[in-house]
């Protein structure tokens, strides 16, 4: 038997995990001149979810984009250059969030009740709207943009050691029957939850701190009906109610329903482990019809749908690790920890941790300066992720109490809309960490608004936290959200951005300035 030599690379930086969070850090890290091998067990394309993207991970896309001198990634943080620049990579069109509140057993009624929905445009138009990333065309894109920058890429390769001498990462594995051995100075573990540095380095687990035991039912359907032709809203909605990120909210989980322009929608549902009980949510297939059987107005969105593909059972959707940083190494936050897909925060808490850790690999030597800079990210990356756990946690709490959730949802798109105006305007020190955690004001009032929906109260003790949250989110609503004339319908207004300047401490000018580079105007959104 002839053994096939020992493949040996020698590079500055080895990223494990090639979704896009490892592709866009290795080409940062190739602009800047660093040698980048990109480590993948499988092969592309392949199925993932976290499809959703946002107004604020958009941005941190072009900002990073912008940074790293990135065109053809750039395109792909709106729906219209994507559509330009990419049409052969599937996406789909997001232009809000849409919350529907079910009880279970009970058809939808009428439909124009708002007291049972909750409508929050993001985008005024379909040109500079949001996007679903099809994870198995999007994904494998960017991989072909990092070996055109010049990255090793290793696909179908099992890492099964990793060895630190001194500080120095050496990871060795097998591809294609042969052995490697991969030498570089710093290691990014962008492998997603429970991944490659976690069992390595038994870096451990850390429990939950306030969201109950979740567990995930999903696939990819064809043939999913729209709601609005079951359910025709009386009024014009802000937005084409199934062009968004559909949320379907019960007592006790929620289902999404993400539509892609290649016929495919992703639909799924994470639910607590006492309704993922109710329904044996390991079985699969049955086990989704058992919850739709629960919830008669969704059921008929998938009265004629088929599974493109084998539904996936997640056992446990939370993860927290217990470390993210080392002398020589990092894990991105999707590694670090994973919270829920409720409000689409994955994307923009992975970007934020790809920006800071791009800054501390440019910025500092190997050493004592390093060790400081990755504490600080280990830090943010944690710090971030219990500000989302909390206040999905508190949604979690308040399923069955759709105005309260509705209130709390709010913290959520005043902190995202509010940092997106600011970073526009180049004030990013007026919106630190994500939804504004790291603000004195803001973070702390989120985290006491949170803490006491998860307490679920009830009587004048809700009342107060209703006027809390209102009280919370005055200084940092731009988009009109206290303005209950509105009746949970929010459209994309230029007017409220304008009349707000004063929170973002900006002038009219700048902010006229802002929105007609954001493709607003001065258009009104019905």
């Amino acid at each position: 038997m002839t053994l096939l030599p020992l493949q040996k690379i020698d590079v500055d930086v080895a990223i494990v995990g090639s979704g896009f969070g490892g592709s866009l850090t290795a080409l940062g890290l190739l602009k800047r001149g660093r040698r980048v091998a990109l480590i993948e067990r499988g092969r592309h394309p392949r199925f993932a979810i976290g499809e959703s993207s946002t107004p604020l991970a958009n941005l941190l896309l072009e900002e990073l984009a912008d940074e790293y001198d990135l065109p053809r990634v750039r395109a792909f943080s709106q729906w219209g250059s994507w559509q330009r620049v990419h049409p052969e990579v599937a996406s789909g069109l997001k232009r809000g969030f849409t919350f529907y509140f079910h009880e279970p057993g009970r058809g939808f009624g009428d439909p124009d009740d708002r007291d049972r929905q909750l409508l929050v445009a993001a985008s005024p138009n379909d040109e500079v709207s949001d996007t679903h990333w099809y994870r198995p065309d999007f994904d494998h894109a960017l991989v072909r943009e990092a070996e055109a920058a010049g990255a090793i890429y290793l696909d179908e390769t099992k890492l099964d050691r990793l060895r630190l001498d001194g500080s120095h990462p050496v990871l060795e594995g097998v591809r294609d029957g042969r052995a490697v051995r991969v030498d570089a100075a710093f290691v990014v573990d962008a492998t997603g939850p429970r991944g490659f540095l976690h069992h390595a380095l038994h870096l451990g687990e850390a429990e939950q701190r306030w969201l109950p035991g979740t567990q995930g039912l999903y696939t990819h359907f064809e043939g999913v009906e729209r709601w609005d032709r079951i359910h025709p809203p009386i009024a014009i909605p802000p937005y084409p109610v199934d062009d968004a990120a559909v949320h379907h909210v019960f007592e006790g989980g929620w289902i999404w329903i993400l539509r892609f322009n290649n016929g495919l929608t992703s639909a799924g549902a994470a639910l607590t482990d006492a309704r993922a009980a109710a329904i044996g949510a390991t079985g699969g297939e049955a086990a989704w019809h058992r919850l739709l059987a629960q919830l008669p107005a969704v059921k008929d969105q998938f009265i004629a749908a088929r599974a493109a593909l084998p539904f996936v059972h997640s056992p446990r959707v939370s993860f927290r690790s217990a470390r993210v940083s080392g002398p020589s190494w990092a894990l991105l936050s999707s590694a670090a920890g994973v919270i829920d897909p409720l409000l689409s925060t994955g994307f923009a808490l992975t970007l934020f941790s790809i920006a800071r850790l791009l800054d501390v690999l440019e910025r500092t030597s190997p050493g004592p300066e390093r060790a400081a800079a990755l504490h600080a990210y280990e830090r943010a990356t944690l710090d971030e992720l219990d500000a989302t756990e909390r206040l999905v946690a508190a949604l979690y709490a308040s399923m069955d109490d759709p105005e309260l959730f509705k209130r709390l949802t709010l913290l959520y798109f005043a902190a995202a809309s509010f940092s997106e105006a600011a970073r526009r305007l180049g004030r990013s020190h007026l919106a630190p960490g994500f939804l504004l955690n790291a603000h004195p004001a803001f973070g702390a009032e989120m985290k006491a608004c949170a803490s006491a929906a998860i307490a679920r109260p009830r009587g004048q003790a809700r009342r107060d936290l209703e006027a809390r949250v209102d009280r919370a989110i005055e200084p940092f609503d731009t988009v009109g959200l206290l303005d209950r004339r509105r009746r949970d319908w929010y459209p994309v207004i230029a007017e409220d951005v304008i009349e707000s300047a004063p929170k973002l401490h900006a002038t009219r000018e700048e902010i006229l300035d802002l929105l007609e580079r954001a493709g607003m105007g001065l258009t009104r959104s019905g």
